[in-house]
């Protein structure tokens, strides 16, 4: 297993890899996902041997053709065995291939299997992450695994095994010309130890170039993500020309490392075929004048000259795959580091379920820090009983959110405990808290390829249109569903986009009503509505929230007048708590934030200081 400070997870974040040629450790994981395939593998691995045979035996073949039938044809006139070794080479021509069609079939085949299982075993990865993993790793460069890794590793499989292939016909071609004539293979085969000396120069460079070009390929699709995602933001504040200046600086560093990289891989192909050369000539000097001396036959020669070519071709071959393996390799390390990365957050293995709770709520000396040295709550305590709505107010930065979020299990408190009716949330399983909550929050997320009814029904299956329907009216949102298209089957364009910022918010308001749940968590959720669609809420609101435990979160006072509880947060822990009317009284913080909402020229003063 990968050691996650090693590769990069110490502090959460995703870091590169420095590749190796050949990875063992990559190879065994994959074997994991190449094993349900084994026959075929079999089948791989038999067809390859077969073809690398039939590439050993036909310069032999060619020799026996030769020396055999054509040299005696010449000088008796007689080709009739001529004929039958003619058959003799065309069968093993034809084994040849039939063996290279069934070995690339099921290669491919084995290639896309193992291919789709990652995938789905890297996306049940990333859902089951903690949300501290996606505060540390930026969406492109999660994006990059997935896609670019995964698709780099496609080689993997299809290089080990041709690779395979490649030193099998070496060790076949080298025994076979050592059989045949050994000093003249000795002869041969001496521009070999030159080759191998440019190699292990080489690959010490290009090394560091191939990685050079991965890192470039991930800050790319980081920065095409951020652009997209926030194309609103960036045409609003006219930064077009600005974030294109700083793509090309960034298109030009992965312009630069690939120019690198190619440059480096340039170098190997026209030393392997100096050194072809240079084995021919060999051949035709030394093999020539064996010859004439009567110490061979023409055969020999022949066959030493197609060996030579077949001997390099494999060289060639695995030159030509070295940077795509260590690509692969990269890529390998990366997607086992994050499918080993173990969530912030996980079930205990004794977790129970939780049963239907009331929806009693104790906060104990809740600690919390994002960072060890910045805490965020320090020694919270908050005692909700069920069925009372709870505001949570306060300064931006205060900690509101983050109190919903530890409610939530998106993060483990760091000190201190949180209960629901007597149960720690640490005690019972994720999902079974899950299903006791719903949450709205600031930004409405709606999911494309879906209808306004499956938006609304997400994940519940359960749920009957009929009940749709009932939460829909229940916070104003059935009528205006109703004159859509196709009304509750209308389809929903990328987040929502065919609708407005309120309409989208009913419909994350009907989401969380829609299951009926125990806990009702409301961040900022009328933060983005107009005031005609805040007062049809707040008018739904009474509805949504009886009998439920709710806590609110709101910039706006006006929105939690009636909530039972008000609690002020400040500097990560609780200021006041009381009703409205208390705090109004103590003339406190919670007094001067409401005072900025009946008086906005006061809050501007405040402000300004």
């Amino acid at each position: 297993m990968f050691n996650p400070r090693m590769h990069g997870f110490g502090h959460g974040g995703l870091e590169e890899e420095h590749g190796k040629v050949y990875d063992h450790t990559v190879v065994s994981r994959m074997m994991k996902y190449i094993w349900p395939f084994k026959f075929r593998v079999a089948v791989i691995v038999l067809s390859m041997i077969v073809y690398s045979t039939c590439m050993v035996v036909s310069p032999l073949v060619i020799k026996w053709i030769i020396d055999d039938h054509i040299t005696p044809a010449v000088t008796t006139g007689n080709v009739g065995s001529l004929n039958w070794a003619i058959l003799v080479f065309l069968g093993v021509a034809l084994v040849q291939f039939l063996a290279n069609i069934t070995h690339l079939r099921y290669l491919n085949y084995v290639g896309q299997e193992v291919l789709f299982r990652l995938r789905v075993d890297l996306f049940k990865k990333i859902q089951s992450q903690s949300m501290s993993f996606f505060d540390k790793n930026e969406t492109g460069k999660v994006m990059s695994r997935i896609q670019s890794d995964v698709h780099q590793l496609q080689d993997v499989l299809q290089i080990v095994v041709h690779s395979l292939a490649d030193f099998f016909s070496l060790a076949g071609i080298v025994v076979t010309m050592f059989v045949v004539d050994w000093k003249l293979a000795i002869a041969t085969l001496s521009v070999v130890p030159p080759l191998f000396v440019v190699l292990i120069v080489w690959q010490k460079y290009a090394r560091a170039s191939f990685l050079r070009v991965r890192k470039s390929v991930a800050t790319i699709n980081s920065g095409l993500q951020e652009n997209i995602a926030g194309v609103r933001v960036i045409q609003s504040l006219n930064r077009e020309k600005v974030n294109a200046s700083k793509f090309d600086q960034t298109n030009a560093e992965n312009l630069k490392a690939n120019l690198q990289a190619t440059r480096m891989s340039a170098i190997l192909p026209p030393s392997v075929e100096l050194m072809t050369a240079l084995g021919l000539a060999i051949i035709v000097v030394a093999g020539g004048s064996m010859v004439i001396n009567g110490r061979i036959e023409v055969g020999v020669v022949v066959a030493f000259a197609l060996y030579v070519q077949r001997f390099f071709d494999p060289i060639r071959g695995l030159i030509s795959q070295y940077a795509s393996l260590q690509r692969a390799m990269v890529s390998g390390a990366r997607i086992f580091q994050l499918l080993d990365h173990k969530p912030d957050v996980e079930d205990k293995p004794d977790a129970i379920e939780l049963p239907e709770v009331k929806g009693n709520v104790h906060f104990e000396k809740v600690n919390f820090h994002y960072n060890p040295d910045t805490p965020v709550l320090k020694g919270v305590n908050l005692d909700v009983k069920a069925g009372e709505t709870v505001a949570l107010v306060g300064p931006t930065g205060a900690g509101k959110t983050t109190i919903v979020s530890l409610l939530m299990r998106m993060y483990d408190v760091t000190g201190g405990s949180i209960a629901i009716d007597g149960h720690d949330i640490r005690d019972v399983t994720m999902e079974s808290l899950a299903k006791q909550m719903s949450v709205v929050p600031q930004e409405p997320y709606l999911f494309s390829n879906s209808t306004v009814a499956g938006n609304i029904r997400y994940n519940r299956e359960h749920v009957t249109q009929e009940e749709i329907e009932r939460a829909a009216k229940a916070v104003g949102a059935h009528d205006f569903i109703m004159k859509l298209e196709k009304g509750y089957d209308t389809e929903l364009q990328q987040r929502g986009g065919n609708l407005s910022v309120g309409q989208r918010q009913l419909i994350s308001f009907a989401r969380a009503l829609v299951v009926n749940p125990r806990i009702l968590i409301l961040d900022e959720a009328t933060a983005n509505i107009d005031t005609e669609t805040e007062v049809q809420i707040q008018k739904s609101l009474a509805e949504m929230l009886q009998g439920r435990t709710a806590f609110v979160i709101a910039h706006r006072l006006s929105t939690v007048r009636n909530a039972d509880k008000i609690v002020v947060i400040d500097k990560g822990g609780v200021l006041e708590m009381g009703t409205h009317a208390q705090l109004v009284a103590m003339g406190g913080l919670y007094a001067r934030l409401y005072s900025y909402t009946l008086d906005p020229s006061e809050a501007a003063r405040a402000a300004a200081k």
